[in-house]
C-alpha cells in the first residue's frame, strides 16, 4: 500500500485514488472545471467543511454547490459575514451579535447608535457588492479559548465574550474567520472567497433582543438574501412580492376573518363571523372524518393541578413555556400547554384489557403556551390555540397496523385541503433517549414499514427523534412552493412510564401500552394561516365563508333574490343577499375583491325564467342556470371538495 495515497469515495459509489493532503477544492478541479467554479463547500465523511480542508485519510466526499441545502446555507452564512464587514466599514462603532443563515436567506444582529433606514440598507448593500468584488478569501484561524477571549477583549466585543464564556473550558479549538479586515467568531464553514457572492438584496430591518431575552438590549436585525445568478434573485424577489400579497394578516383584515388585540392580550385570536365559518367547516370535517376512521372524541378541562404537570414532566422540562400558576384552594393550577396528560387520566379511569385496545381518542383541545412577544406572528405563532390532537393506545402487536392507518389518514386529510406535494421524514433515536433499545427499534421499524407499505419515499433524520420516542413528520408545499410542517406521528415511551399506565394482557399479566401522539393539521390557527396564504384568500367553495353572493340588479328584484337566497340556505349553501342600494357594477367588483366563489345575479329575465345568472371568481360569466341546477353544481363542489384555483 502506498502511504502517500488515499481513496476518496464519491456519492455515486465510485472510488478514486488521490495524493494524501489533497484539498476538497483540488478534488473538485480534478472532476471538472464547471464543478470547481460552482463548488462552495464539501461534505467530508458527513461533515460540511471548507473547500480548503486537507484530506489525509480515506474518506467519503461530496462537493456541494448552491443546489445543495448545505451549499445554500454556507452561501448565505458567508453573505451575513460580508454584510457585517460592510456595516463595520460604514459604522465603525458597530458591535455584532449573531449572523446565521436561515431558511430563506440570512440575518445579522447589530448594535449601533443610529436607527437604520431603507437608505442605509441601500448603502450597506452597495458596500457589500464592492467588497465582494475584492474577492477576499475567507480564512479559518484556530485559537485556544484563552486566546479567543483575549482577542475579543481587545476588540471590546462583549457579545462574543458572552458566547465564549458559555463554551466548555475543555474545548481545545475556537475558530474565527478572517475576510479582508473583518474578523468574526464562527465555527464555519465558509465560501472560498467573497467573489462567489454575486447578487444581494437586503430586505428589511427589525428589532431583536440579544439572545431573544426581553431583559437584554434590543439590537437591530437586518435580513437579506443572495444568489450566484441574477435570475435566481429576480425569481426570489417575485416570490416574496407574491407572498406579501398573500400574507394571512393582511388578507385576514381585508376579508374580515380574524383580529388580534394587543391591548387585550398578545397572541390571542378573535374569530370574526366569516373566519368562524371557515373554522367551523374545518372542525366539522375533522370530527366527521375521525369518527369514520374509528376515533372517539374527547373533551377535557383547560386547566389542571400542579401534580398533573409534575407527573408529566412539563414543570421540569417545559415550565418556561407554561403560564404562571393560579392558586386555588391553596393549590397551584396551570392552564394546559398540552392535552396528553388529560387523555391519560381518562385511560386510567378504569382497568384496561388487551380486548379494549386499540383506543383512538381525538380532541380539538385548546391549549396555552407562553411565547415571547418577539416571535408572535399572526395566526402562525400564537399563545392560545386549538390543537388537532389525538392519542392512540395499543399493544406492540397492533402498532404497525395503527401507524399505517394514521399515515393513510394524514395523507387523505392533507389532500382534502388541496395539498398534493407531501414529504415524509422519519426521526430516529437520539443520544439522550429513554426506553429499551428493542422497543425503540420496534417503533422505528413500524414507522418505516408503514411508509414503505404505502410506497412512500422518505428521508431519515438520524438521531432527530425526541428523547421519548421516534416520529414521522409530514411536510406540505403550498402554492408558493414553501414547505410547512403539519402532520406528526410521535411515539412516547415517557408518559406511559411516568403515569404507570397498563393493560391486562392475554396472559393475565400487566403490560405497558404503546402510546402515539398524532396531529394531522397541527393547530387550527396555524393551519388557517397556511390555508389563507395557500389560496390567497380565494377559498374553494366548500371552505368559503360566503359561497354565493346573490345580487339583485335593482331594488325591484329584492323579493325574487330573497326567494333564491332561501332556497340556497335550505339546501345547505352559505349565501349572502346583497341588499345594498348600489350599482350592479360596484357590487360585482366588491364581491370579486372579497373573493366569493360564486355570484348569482338576478333581474327581470331571471325572475321570469326562474333562473340565476352565474359568475365565478376570477373567471366571470358562466351563463344562466335554473336554481335547481345551480344548487346541484354547488352541492357537487362542496361534497367533492373541488378546487378551481
Amino acid at each position: 500500500m502506498n502511504n502517500d495515497k488515499i481513496n476518496i469515495k464519491f456519492p455515486d459509489g465510485s472510488v478514486k485514488e488521490f495524493p494524501k493532503g489533497i484539498t476538497a477544492m483540488q478534488i473538485a478541479e480534478s472532476i471538472s472545471k464547471r464543478l470547481a467554479e460552482e463548488a462552495l463547500v464539501a461534505k467530508i465523511n458527513g461533515a460540511v467543511k471548507d473547500l480548503s480542508t486537507q484530506i489525509n485519510d480515506d474518506a467519503e466526499v461530496q462537493i456541494l454547490t448552491f443546489n445543495d441545502p448545505e451549499g445554500r446555507e454556507t452561501y448565505w452564512h458567508s453573505t451575513s459575514h460580508l454584510m457585517a464587514h460592510a456595516i463595520q466599514s460604514i459604522f465603525p462603532e458597530a458591535k455584532f451579535g449573531v449572523g446565521p443563515a436561515v431558511e430563506t436567506g440570512f440575518y445579522y444582529d447589530i448594535d449601533i447608535n443610529s436607527k437604520l433606514s431603507d437608505s442605509d440598507l441601500e448603502k450597506i448593500e452597495n458596500k457589500m457588492l464592492e467588497i465582494a468584488k475584492q474577492d477576499n478569501p475567507f480564512k479559518r484561524i484556530e485559537l485556544s479559548k484563552n486566546e479567543a477571549v483575549e482577542f475579543f477583549k481587545k476588540k471590546g466585543d462583549n457579545y462574543k465574550l458572552e458566547i465564549l464564556s458559555e463554551l466548555d473550558d475543555s474545548k481545545d479549538v475556537i475558530s474565527i474567520y478572517e475576510e479582508g479586515d473583518f474578523v468574526d467568531l464562527c465555527t464555519g464553514p465558509h465560501l472560498p472567497s467573497t467573489g462567489k457572492i454575486k447578487y444581494i438584496k437586503l430586505l428589511n430591518v427589525s428589532g431583536s433582543y440579544w439572545r431573544g431575552d426581553e431583559n437584554n438590549k434590543q439590537l437591530q436585525r437586518i435580513y437579506g438574501v443572495s444568489f450566484p445568478k441574477k435570475k435566481m434573485l429576480e425569481d426570489h424577489l417575485t416570490l416574496l412580492e407574491e407572498a406579501r400579497k398573500r400574507d394571512h394578516r393582511k388578507l385576514g383584515k381585508q376579508l374580515d376573518l380574524f383580529s388580534i388585540h394587543e391591548e387585550a392580550g398578545a397572541g390571542l385570536i378573535y374569530w370574526h363571523p366569516k373566519g368562524a365559518r371557515i373554522r367551523n367547516t374545518i372542525e366539522t370535517f375533522w370530527r366527521n372524518e375521525h369518527i369514520k376512521n374509528g376515533y372517539d372524541l374527547l373533551y377535557t378541562p383547560h386547566m389542571g393541578k400542579g401534580w398533573l404537570w409534575e407527573t408529566s414532566g412539563h414543570l421540569s422540562f417545559y415550565k418556561e413555556n407554561m403560564y404562571a400558576p393560579m392558586s386555588i384552594d391553596e393549590q397551584n393550577y396551570y392552564v394546559k400547554p398540552m392535552n396528553c396528560p388529560f387523555h391519560i387520566m381518562i385511560y386510567k379511569s378504569k382497568l384496561r384489557s388487551y380486548r379494549d385496545l386499540p383506543l383512538r381518542w381525538a380532541e380539538l383541545g385548546t391549549v396555552y403556551r407562553y411565547e415571547k412577544s418577539g416571535v408572535l406572528h399572526g395566526l402562525l405563532r400564537v399563545r392560545g390555540f386549538t390543537q388537532d390532537d389525538a392519542h392512540i393506545f395499543c399493544t406492540q402487536e397492533q402498532i404497525e397496523d395503527e401507524i399505517i392507518e394514521v399515515v393513510r389518514f394524514s395523507i387523505y386529510m392533507l389532500r382534502s385541503f388541496g395539498f398534493e406535494d407531501l414529504k415524509f421524514y422519519v426521526s430516529t433515536k437520539p443520544e439522550d433517549a429513554i426506553g429499551d433499545d428493542a422497543i425503540w427499534e420496534k417503533a422505528t421499524n413500524s414507522l418505516k414499514h408503514a411508509l414503505e407499505k404505502e410506497n412512500l419515499t422518505y428521508e431519515v433524520d438520524e438521531g432527530g427523534g425526541a428523547f421519548y420516542g421516534p416520529k414521522i413528520d409530514i411536510k406540505i408545499k403550498d402554492a408558493l412552493n414553501r414547505e410547512w410542517q403539519l402532520s406528526t406521528v410521535q411515539f412516547d415511551f415517557n408518559l406511559p412510564e411516568r403515569f404507570e399506565m397498563s393493560y391486562i394482557g392475554e396472559d393475565g399479566k400487566e403490560h405497558r401500552p404503546f402510546m402515539v401522539h398524532r396531529a394531522l393539521l397541527g393547530s387550527i390557527e396555524r393551519f388557517m394561516g397556511i390555508l389563507i396564504e395557500h389560496y390567497a384568500g380565494a377559498f374553494p367553495t366548500w371552505l368559503a365563508p360566503v359561497q354565493v353572493a346573490i345580487i339583485p340588479v335593482s331594488q325591484n328584484y329584492f323579493d325574487y333574490a330573497a326567494e333564491v337566497h332561501k332556497k340556497l340556505l335550505d339546501a345547505g349553501i352559505i349565501s349572502h343577499l346583497d341588499e345594498r342600494n348600489e350599482k350592479i357594477g360596484y357590487k360585482i367588483r366588491d364581491w370579486e375583491t372579497n373573493k366569493v366563489p360564486y355570484m348569482a345575479i338576478v333581474g327581470e329575465k331571471e325572475k321570469e325564467s326562474g333562473t340565476v345568472s352565474v359568475r365565478r371568481h376570477k373567471v366571470g360569466d358562466q351563463g344562466s342556470r335554473s336554481i335547481e341546477e345551480f344548487i346541484e353544481l354547488l352541492q357537487n363542489e362542496i361534497e367533492n371538495r373541488i378546487n378551481h384555483n
